[in-house]
């Protein structure tokens, strides 16, 4: 089988369920550290338990590469991921990081997570019909100076 650039990514080979816990190892370990070891670091330096429904990331002191940690059913499984040239962005964070499944993905991916801003969700009351045509949906004012719950005057 010859891969295509590009034809594959993290998130097809991997699909993590989106309420997945990931929690981040902040300190550089020694690589040469198995899973039984991985399982202990989980236990004694983040305080957890190895056999939650979680994902543990680590990484080693040149942040070229990272291993993941998980349980599944009846054993652990660990993904190592190795970069060529490039270094992991590293979050700086004084407790253990915990992330989303999504931000785990971005991390992967060499993103900052330090910079990442999502827009802000919107809440709908009601879509507007006036003519025949359709108008923007109503929204509730997510302004902070505003009083919430305030529906737009165009569709009152």
């Amino acid at each position: 089988v010859i891969w295509a650039q590009g034809a594959w990514s993290i998130e097809r080979l991997l699909r993590f369920d989106e309420g997945l816990k990931v929690y981040l190892h902040r300190e550089a370990i020694d690589f040469r550290v198995g899973l039984n070891g991985l399982a202990i670091l989980v236990e004694q330096a983040l305080g957890l338990d190895p056999f939650a429904e979680a994902l543990y990331v680590f990484r080693n002191r040149r942040r070229d590469r990272v291993k993941i940690l998980g349980w599944q059913r009846n054993g652990f499984w660990m993904l190592m991921k190795r970069l060529e040239q490039d270094r992991f962005i590293w979050p700086d964070v004084a407790t253990v990081p915990t992330l989303t499944v999504e931000q785990l993905h971005w991390l992967l991916d060499g993103i900052d997570l330090a910079v990442v801003h999502k827009h802000p969700r919107r809440f709908y009351e009601r879509v507007c019909r006036r003519r025949l045509n359709f108008d923007p949906p109503c929204r509730l004012n997510s302004d902070p100076g505003m009083e919430a719950g305030i529906v737009d005057a165009d569709c009152a």
